[in-house]
């Protein structure tokens, strides 16, 4: 009897799953991981003068397994391993771009671009200028960006702000594995240098993805943002790792009645300002959120841009800015988490923005 009576259950568990198009319709999910590493397959397949060189890309297959599977698959002319000397490998990667192929250079950690500075903003970003257009530098430089986790002041900045202030270079951050993705295939076809900044704390996360994302020829254009969630009563613009916080944050605004809109940046530069100027027209509020620094951040760029525009009488009350607090990252678990935005800060911010209005809601 006991036998029969799970045979009828599981019958009809069977019966309810089978009848069901959407469980059986699943969500097809890939980590941001998974979509950078498909997005160099496809570019080393596309185009030979596509190479990725830096430290541990090859045989280790990536720090963070980015390139898990590249080098068996193209060899050692295409996947580079080189010596810790982010000076000389990002100057022969800079060297490879001026002779018309198309380097990927890898940092282990943005942290360490310092080192090899010269030759991103002088060699890469500027050759095109001082050539009178004679020479193309089409490199991209990659790595993670940004506070990670328990690896304190040296390995936590933001350099948003640092490659977007130089003319001659352009910054995209993604956000999810769609952003990362589009936004590293577009880099790499790109004919000028682009800087890809990567979140390492995002390499794991999955998401959901369509057929068109994983199509070979799918691609974000670099330049323009994206509404992640629509809203009427405030406008929340973050990128990277900040756009969670942002969405976060409207969940618990939407609790309150106020609805968010949320915009991933995803390049910093250029910024994409006539989305986030038709978002303010019809919100009035604004409010961004980044992990960096708040002096000359990406936040108060965006603040200059309405001060320079007609958009800027659109406002009902002053843009706020929620970023990383004015120190360098603390080491202590618990200071560190208090060195970053956080939705109760964000959701804090956009009640004192709205005011009245927050209130009668």
């Amino acid at each position: 009897m006991l036998r029969s009576r799970l045979t009828q259950a599981a019958c009809a568990a069977q019966r309810a799953f089978s009848t069901s198009p959407r469980v059986l319709a699943a969500v097809k999910q890939m980590t941001v991981r998974d979509g950078l590493n498909s997005a160099l397959d496809d570019e080393l397949a596309r185009d030979d003068r596509v190479l990725l060189l830096g430290e541990e890309v090859a045989q280790y297959d990536g720090a963070y397994k980015v390139s898990r599977g590249l080098w068996k698959k193209y060899g050692d002319k295409r996947i580079i391993d080189t010596p810790i000397t982010e000076m000389g490998f990002a100057g022969i990667a800079v060297g490879a771009a001026m002779a018309g192929l198309r380097p990927v250079c890898e940092f282990m950690t943005f942290n360490f671009s310092m080192q090899a500075i010269d030759h991103v903003i002088n060699s890469a970003a500027k050759t095109f200028y001082m050539s009178a257009g004679a020479v193309n530098v089409p490199i991209v430089f990659r790595g993670p960006n940004g506070a990670a986790s328990g690896v304190a002041a040296q390995h936590s900045q933001c350099f948003a702000a640092w490659y977007a202030h130089c003319p001659g270079l352009k910054v995209v951050s993604p956000y999810d594995t769609e952003d990362a993705r589009g936004l590293l295939k577009s880099a790499i076809r790109d004919p000028d240098p682009v800087v890809v900044l990567e979140n390492e704390l995002m390499y794991g996360t999955a998401f959901p993805v369509d057929d068109k994302v994983t199509d070979v020829d799918f691609l974000v254009p670099i330049g323009k943002a994206k509404i992640m969630r629509p809203g009427k009563d405030i406008t929340i613009v973050a990128h990277s790792k900040a756009v969670e916080t942002a969405l976060q944050t409207a969940a618990e605004l939407a609790k309150k009645g106020i609805e968010a809109e949320v915009i991933n940046l995803r390049s910093i530069r250029p910024l994409d300002m006539d989305t986030i100027f038709a978002s303010v027209r019809k919100t009035h509020h604004l409010i961004t959120v980044e992990n960096g620094w708040p002096q000359h951040g990406v936040g108060a760029e965006i603040c200059a841009r309405f001060m320079e525009n007609e958009a800027f009488f659109e406002l009902d009350a002053p843009v706020w800015r929620c970023c990383g607090v004015d120190v360098p990252m603390p080491y202590a678990k618990t200071l560190e988490a208090h060195a970053l935005p956080r939705v109760p800060d964000v959701t804090e911010a956009a009640l004192k923005v709205l005011g009245g209005k927050a209130r009668s809601k």
